[in-house]
């Protein structure tokens, strides 16, 4: 039996519609488990959606639907984007699914009980990041990423004992045992995590979630933080079960285990989840590639700031195969790139329809010549968006 190898997305928020940096990382990490099968490994690529998030609570709320409504209209809208980008994903795991509960419970109650405890504290928040941010982080009381107003928060809830985790992340990443891909946010990590690690919340009160959530085990009163149990879906999906065959070879014996995400979230999975994994006596991931944004005139396309492209409509468009490439070719794979409607075309023109179609021809030509027609030629197929053989847009 081949080698195991495992791969994933990060996991979206469902409280809208995809755009097209979800369809950036989606491509991005389908293009490596891709090369990863083709090297002759046994992948498992996992991908999903994150539906335990206060974010997708309130978008239900303007609505006036429930949360479950919303989540499992809006999960749609990702599952029909996998088949369009001709995505090769394994599983799809949802984190309002028994599978994701139950493993997600699995895991607190693997953690080391003295490294969770309950305390009050006060805190500024961004619902957009489903993160607390200090003072000194926050300018003007806005969120650094969304740019949008903070909210202060005053509660009691369970925290995670991340500071007692700091020596072994340092050691882990500086041996590279934990892989962080580029070198830029290994550094950014290592900085982090050499300024001191504080304690971090791992819970909410049922009542400020909006009664939605995985109920903490033994507590009912308190549901899980949407970054704890959003992060367990990379080992929930596998069933994380001692007895899970799938598990055991995707995850507990691969040799190979990645996770492709933003660099937004660089500090939860390269920080918090390799902590929570050591906690727990689980093993880690291998390799956490991190890719930067796609803007629009230089900045970040979000639905929060409303200056998305909806993917499906560029797949109409221009065909699978033309967005695939641009997001491979004209984007780079670890730095923010602008993604401009003039630039995919001149990227299409210049290396398909010129190149790329140029290249067919002459083969086509060559092969008649020789007194046949290669068999590739025979029946030539384009993708929406193809004028002629190859033509330009």
């Amino acid at each position: 039996m081949s080698e195991a190898a495992y791969i994933s997305t990060a996991i979206p928020y469902v409280n809208a519609r995809p755009h097209i940096g979800h369809a950036f990382e989606y491509v991005q990490t389908d293009a490596m488990a891709r090369y990863l099968r083709l090297a002759g490994r046994d992948v498992c690529f996992v991908t999903g959606a994150d539906e335990n998030s206060l974010k997708n609570v309130r978008a239900a709320q303007e609505e006036g639907i429930s949360t479950q409504a919303l989540c499992d209209r809006n999960t749609e809208y990702f599952r029909e984007m996998i088949p369009a980008l001709d995505i090769s994903n394994d599983e799809f795991i949802r984190t309002s699914g028994e599978l994701h509960k139950r493993g997600a419970q699995t895991l607190w109650n693997r953690t080391q009980p003295d490294d969770l405890y309950k305390k009050h504290y006060t805190g500024l928040y961004c619902v957009g990041c489903e993160d607390f941010y200090s003072e000194k982080e926050a300018k003007d009381g806005k969120c650094p990423d969304h740019l949008t107003p903070l909210e202060r928060i005053e509660e009691e809830n369970y925290f995670f004992r991340l500071s007692r985790y700091q020596d072994a992340l340092v050691e882990l990443i500086e041996s590279n045992t934990l892989r962080i891909v580029p070198a830029s946010k290994r550094n950014e990590t290592l900085a982090f995590i050499k300024g001191g690690l504080m304690d971090f919340s791992v819970s909410r009160s049922r009542r400020r979630a909006g009664d939605w959530g995985i109920t903490v085990p033994g507590d009912d009163d308190q549901v899980m933080y949407v970054w704890y149990d959003a992060l367990a879906n990379y080992i929930t999906a596998l069933d994380l079960d001692e007895s899970s065959e799938k598990y055991k070879r995707y995850w507990v014996n691969a040799p190979t285990r990645i996770h492709c995400i933003g660099k937004g979230i660089n500090r939860f999975h390269t920080v918090y989840w390799p902590a929570m994994l050591l906690s727990a006596g689980l093993p880690l991931p291998t390799t956490v590639f991190i890719h930067g944004y796609l803007t629009m005139n230089g900045q970040k396309i979000s639905k929060s700031l409303g200056n998305v492209i909806d993917p499906m409509t560029q797949v109409e468009q221009f065909g699978s195969d033309a967005v695939r490439y641009f997001l491979l070719r004209g984007v780079s794979p670890t730095e923010d790139g602008d993604y401009s409607e003039s630039r995919f075309k001149e990227l299409y023109n210049a290396d398909l329809a010129n190149n790329l179609g140029n290249l067919a021809r002459r083969a086509q030509t060559i092969g008649a010549q020789a007194g046949h027609t290669p068999k590739a030629l025979d029946a030539p197929t384009a993708p929406a968006g193809y004028h002629g053989a190859m033509g330009e847009l």
